[in-house]
């Protein structure tokens, strides 16, 4: 009796078999619900006694891919268990060539991921140093890092799903001109992209002007820099155009420069012009905001309707409120100097001069 039960088959396929698969498939389940789990709280505790991330990462990216790789698995090997005849069931053969592209695709899944963390990673730690150049770099590489993957990925799965890759290769080779042509634009913004990773002109954050708009960058990507404008909105600049502009880098400055006019009326004498240029040089040189490099306050022109007062000079700020404030609080200044002085100041008039004739 035993005997005949354990030869007893189903859709052709004995029972022993099918017992087999459902101790594979019950198996699997409890690997994916409970040992994944209790892997990773073991793996855990060992990553935090240590002092590199590294551990951490790998099981931070490991940890959703592990329980679809493990599913997987465990599904190719139940259905392996079965021994079912190709020829009786043709939907076997596609079966394990899905299996095994699904396998490749977790394993992107969590080079992926990892690629991710590290760029997490490496961008905190790239926030400590002083140079701007890596702060551009992480993310330009992590991005290069996750397009080969693709293309990769791609590849594989097309092999395991039973594509020619050489052919596919073979047939991109002819057709390379072709492809050549039509992505001379894209290439030229990934090498235009390289020009400004390596020149500098700016940096993520900076307040560039250039002939055609002005903002401030917030990502050098690919293709293309984002640029937020002053209006709040988004410009994306092909790299390979922006590579060729004349970049003026506001934010390159050490310092921001002043420099206006200020007109008094013609009743002003001598003696008030001198102590109103003296007065407004005093001005400048008590100012904690004022930079002390240089400056210049002259008596320079005689004006239609003024006569005019030059004044240069800079911020030692070159936060742009605080240049405001500094302008602001040497104007007030100023007035309050003319004011004592009894100086007015000018505005455009004119003077009309009327003569009677003897008759």
């Amino acid at each position: 009796m035993p005997n005949e039960w354990m030869q007893t088959a189903w859709l052709t396929i004995p029972l022993t078999r099918w017992l087999a698969a459902v101790v594979a498939l019950f198996l699997t389940v409890v690997a994916q619900r409970y040992l994944v789990t209790l892997f990773h709280r073991v793996a855990q505790r060992m990553a935090d006694r240590t002092a590199t991330p590294i551990d951490n990462m790998l099981l931070e990216a490991a940890e959703k891919p592990a329980g679809w790789l493990v599913l997987v698995i465990g599904l190719m090997v139940t259905l392996h268990l079965l021994a079912v005849d190709a020829d009786r069931f043709p939907l076997i053969a596609p079966l394990f060539q899905l299996g095994r592209a699904a396998t490749v695709v977790i394993g992107g899944w969590f080079v992926w991921r990892l690629i991710g963390a590290m760029a997490s990673y490496l961008r905190a730690r790239a926030r400590e140093t002083e140079s701007p150049l890596d702060d551009q770099l992480i993310p330009f590489i992590a991005k290069t890092l996750r397009l080969l993957l693709i293309i990769t990925g791609l590849l594989m799965v097309a092999q395991n799903l039973g594509y020619s890759v050489s052919g596919l290769i073979a047939s991109l080779g002819i057709g390379g001109i072709a492809v050549a042509m039509a992505a001379k634009d894209t290439l030229a913004n990934v090498f235009g992209s390289i020009m400004i990773l390596i020149d500098r002109p700016f940096t993520v954050g900076d307040w560039i002007k250039t002939s055609a708009f002005e903002g401030v960058v917030e990502e050098v990507g690919f293709r293309s820099t984002r640029i937020r404008t002053f209006g709040k909105t988004v410009v994306n600049v092909p790299n390979s155009r922006l590579a060729n502009m004349v970049i003026d880098n506001i934010d390159a400055r050490p310092k921001r420069r002043v420099k206006m006019r200020i007109g008094v009326t013609y009743d002003t004498s001598t003696d008030q012009m001198e102590r109103a240029i003296a007065g407004i040089e005093e001005i400048l040189r008590n100012h904690p905001g004022v930079d002390q490099e240089y400056s210049l306050v002259k008596f320079d022109n005689f004006d239609d309707s003024a006569l005019s007062i030059f004044l240069y000079y800079f911020s030692a700020s070159t936060v742009w409120e605080e240049y405001l404030q500094v302008r602001q609080e040497v104007n007030l200044r100023i007035m309050q100097l003319l004011e004592s002085l009894g100086i007015a100041f000018a505005f455009p008039s004119r003077t009309v001069y009327l003569q009677h004739g003897d008759g």
